[in-house]
């Protein structure tokens, strides 16, 4: 991982910034947060049908913002790319930990695009980076006890500095929330600043060398937000008990937010322009703040017009482009202020909208009365899960609340070595295995109990909304781990009191019905894990030692036997969590009677000799060859709980689904292209005099051409991922079949069904230019550039609408560094590169040398 540990310290460059000081500073700041997704049983976010065609809501947005503002496009007046910009370079930004986990595991070039752009900022700055921390889980603070107040700081630290490599020197608060315990929760972990609503300010005065000055009434949000504040904690010490503070600009902040600001760099730069005050102060500082979803995923193609601003449009104004870290070192307050005593940005009555019916919200009809009685029964389930943390967690930590604050460690790397050194650290005694599990429960009850107050569950209108029923989710299984560790049942009295919270939706009425329904539902048991891996052993050919999401399988035996449409297997497994290292030791049978219809059970294992009985009765059984008699075997020796295809998870179920329908689906594809081919000369006849082809026709034409079409399609991508062994005219008879395919399907009016590959061959295009950009020899550029071009040519004639972002990145960077290289191409080879750029709309004069 890159990070920025080799930038000058900040107190060693604290005296060469204040010489650097001069103008208009402009700083945009970009709140990059998601709410966690992920399915707390799994460690993992399971496919959300609404985000579609993307997987999840988090790979939408990625697709939409992230990766876009890591690669941001400035074009030519032909559309065509001119530079692509790593807008982090130039954004003061936070990235919530739970979506940086998330971003971590999905894209690490992203990922460590962001990181570099800190460390770049760093070298720029003066050790200032453009990166801040935020609280973990974008918990409202001023709702919270002082000791989650201080993980959540801890936590945002930690994971701040394992990424960066850096202390964080500002913290951005979920929704901007404050009050002054907060306030002194940030000074007593070393934040030096964060980032306000104007809203939020009470009043403001200089600071004077000696004496005070009259206070300036300003909680109308008449703040001037062209200089950093300093806050002094109430009754402590001036001298080090303040935390500095900006104000972001309302009005522009609002217009980035909700209108056509992002439209143009120079509508951006103008309204920014208007903030500028003319009364000849030393320095400026235009500071916006908005989420920074905006910038691509709420406003379309904003990233561009940011990127265009940083390099252009800004730099043109004589504006200087810098963080908040940066100019604080600059220009450190000469005012102070006091805030209002609690209050948000996105809440006009403090934080009710996370407590109460105060009709912040979607702006409809809909009440928030379930609002208080969620608040309430988090917070009852949360000193319960104390009491139990501290009662248990005594007798097996030196002490419990530094090991919970410490456990970000774990939470961020689950590997063995981390949690040896964490326990090393932390234990009050060598640990056994048994009080080894316990303390990683206690600890998971903790990190659940912290995780079912993310803000957003309150955010919105209604309770069984996801957001709600996410931070429910986290309740349950932090229930459930207290149940694990004390043998206490708290579930009753939890759904009681989420009882008296009203839904808005009759078929809901109230958040019990709502747990019931969306909460419980989702809870997964080992043994559920054990009937997934049974039923999915059936189709996949699992290793000795497998990670199935978060637990961890060892196969100890396995025995499959098919018999015609019948199909039994019988093993055993070691099944370990790694979250808590909670292991079991099971075996489990099932029978897949064809179709869909699967029999699964599942029982602890109990020594071999009895594991070798039961495996010897199901085969026998088996070998009669009746399905009811080792439906009947199985009853009689697990019992009579079952699992079916229902039971696996989601993601599973749903690619089995696939599996078993391939084989109808072939036989249907075999079946159309017969049609196809037998009435080929009757469709011609039809396209040839004008006449409608006849649906049912069209219909076998279709899915005989899209068959034909995914087939070809597949062939070339494995051809391409091995080009070194292939002759290039191999990859020219698949793009002339694919051409043929298309040409038929225009002439007879098909809509061809290749949306599921259409991500494959823009890999495909991908890996060919990655190929081209290490093997640039010229009959390799010869051949391979034409090609390339023929295929997305071929693609868009075969109706798939292309995204050829990484692609474009790939030639980009290849011209790039043949420009700055000054490498020395043949006319024919420029020519090939040339017309390649042309055809991904990137500039071809960037191949021009430097020196030219």
């Amino acid at each position: 991982m890159l990070n920025s540990t080799d930038v000058t310290p900040i107190a060693a460059a604290a005296a060469a910034d204040q010489l650097q000081a001069l103008g208009v500073y402009i700083t945009i700041h970009g709140h990059f947060y998601q709410p966690p997704r992920e399915n707390p049983y799994l460690n993992a976010i399971e496919y959300q049908p609404s985000a579609h065609p993307f997987h999840d809501w988090n790979e939408r947005i990625y697709y939409e913002c992230y990766r876009p503002n890591a690669f941001a496009r400035i074009l030519n007046d032909r559309g065509e790319v001119i530079d692509i910009v790593n807008n982090f370079e130039y954004l003061s930004f936070n990235i919530g930990p739970t979506l940086f986990s998330w971003l971590e595991r999905y894209d690490l070039e992203v990922y460590q695009r962001i990181i570099e752009a800190d460390r770049h900022s760093c070298q720029r700055f003066n050790g200032h980076g453009n990166a801040i921390a935020q609280v973990y889980n974008h918990m409202i603070l001023p709702l919270a006890n002082y000791r989650d107040k201080l993980t959540q700081i801890r936590w945002g630290k930690a994971d701040f500095r394992r990424r960066f490599g850096r202390e964080p020197e500002g913290m951005w608060l979920a929704e901007t929330a404050i009050d002054y315990e907060t306030v002194a929760a940030l000074i007593q972990e070393g934040i030096r600043f964060t980032v306000l609503a104007p809203s939020q300010a009470q009043r403001c005065r200089p600071i004077l060398p000696e004496g005070e000055a009259e206070w300036i009434e300003v909680s109308g949000s008449q703040i001037d937000p062209t200089r950093p504040y300093r806050c002094y904690l109430p009754g402590g010490d001036r001298q080090r008990d303040y935390l500095d503070i900006f104000f972001y600009d309302g009005p522009i902040s609002r217009d980035i937010g909700f209108s056509d600001l992002l439209s143009s760099s120079q509508f951006l730069a103008g309204r920014l322009g208007q903030a500028v005050r003319g009364d000849r102060r030393p320095s400026q500082i235009i500071a916006v703040a908005t989420d920074g979803e905006t910038f691509g995923h709420h406003k379309h193609g904003g990233e561009k017009a940011l990127a265009y601003a940083f390099r252009v449009e800004f730099p043109q104004r004589g504006w200087q482009i810098t963080n908040f870290a940066y100019y604080l070192s600059l220009f450190p307050p000469t005012w102070e202020v006091e805030l209002k005593p609690v209050t948000a940005w996105s809440c006009a009555h403090g934080v009710d909208r996370w407590q109460d019916n105060c009709g912040c919200g979607g702006g409809g009809e809909w009440h928030q009365r379930w609002r208080r009685p969620l608040r309430d029964a988090l917070n009852w389930l949360r000193d319960e899960l104390i009491d139990i943390y501290e009662t248990l967690g005594s007798d097996l930590f030196q002490e419990v609340w530094a090991a919970r604050d410490a456990y970000i460690a774990v939470i961020g790397d689950r590997s063995p070595e981390t949690l040896h050194r964490f326990l090393a650290h932390h234990q009050r005694h060598p640990l056994s295995q048994r009080e080894q599990i316990d303390a990683l429960r206690l600890l998971e009850m903790q990190h659940h109990a912290l995780l079912m107050f993310t803000s957003c569950g309150w955010f919105f209108d209604e309770l069984s909304r996801p957001e709600g029923v996410q931070i429910l989710r986290y309740a349950a299984r932090a229930i459930e781990l207290a149940g694990d560790v004390a043998g206490v049942q708290l579930e009753p009295e939890f759904i009681e009191r989420l009882a008296a919270a009203p839904s808005n939706l009759p078929q809901f009425g109230d958040g019990a019905r709502v747990y019931h329904q969306l909460v419980k539902t989702a809870q997964i048991s080992l043994r559920q894990v054990a009937a997934h891996y049974a039923i999915s052993s059936l189709f996949n050919s699992y290793p000795r030692q497998h990670q199935l999401y978060c637990y961890e399988i060892e196969q100890g035996d396995y025995h499959l036997q098919r018999m015609g449409s019948l199909t039994l297997a019988i093993g055993q497994i070691q099944l370990t969590s790694t979250m808590t290292t909670e292991s079991q030791l099971l075996i489990f049978a099932v029978l897949h009677l064809g179709g869909w219809d699967f029999h699964c059970v599942i029982q602890p294992f109990q020594g071999r000799r009895e594991y070798s009985q039961i495996k010897t009765h199901l085969l026998q059984a088996f070998q009669q060859g009746s399905a009811a008699r080792v439906v009947m075997a199985m009853t009689e020796r697990f019992g009579g709980l079952a699992y079916s295809l229902d039971d696996l998870f989601a993601e599973e179920r749903h690619r089995l689904m696939g599996v078993l329908a391939r084989e109808t689906l072939n036989r249907l594809d075999q079946l159309y292209t017969q049609v196809y081919r037998d009435n080929y000369g009757i469709l011609m006849g039809f396209q040839r005099d004008g006449l409608s082809v006849p649906q049912e026709l069209q219909v076998a034409a279709a899915v005989a051409l899209t068959h034909r079409a995914i087939s070809h399609l597949r062939s070339l991508e494995q051809d391409l991922s091995d080009l070194a062994d292939l002759p290039l005219a191999d990859l020219q008879s698949h793009l002339a079949e694919l051409a043929a395919i298309a040409r038929e399907a225009r002439l007879l009016g098909c809509q061809l069904g290749l949306q599921e590959q259409q991500r494959l061959l823009e890999q495909t295009i991908t890996t060919g230019l990655r190929y081209l950009a290490h093997h640039l020899q010229t009959h390799t550029l010869g051949q391979l550039s034409p090609l390339l071009q023929d295929l997305i040519t071929i693609a868009e004639a075969l109706g798939l609408n292309l995204n050829l972002d990484r692609a474009q990145e790939q030639l980009y960077t290849l011209m790039g560094q043949l420009r700055q290289t000054g490498r020395h191409l043949s006319e024919g080879d420029r020519r090939h590169l040339q017309t390649l750029a042309t055809r991904l709309r990137v500039d071809p004069h960037l191949l021009v040398p430097l020196s030219a």
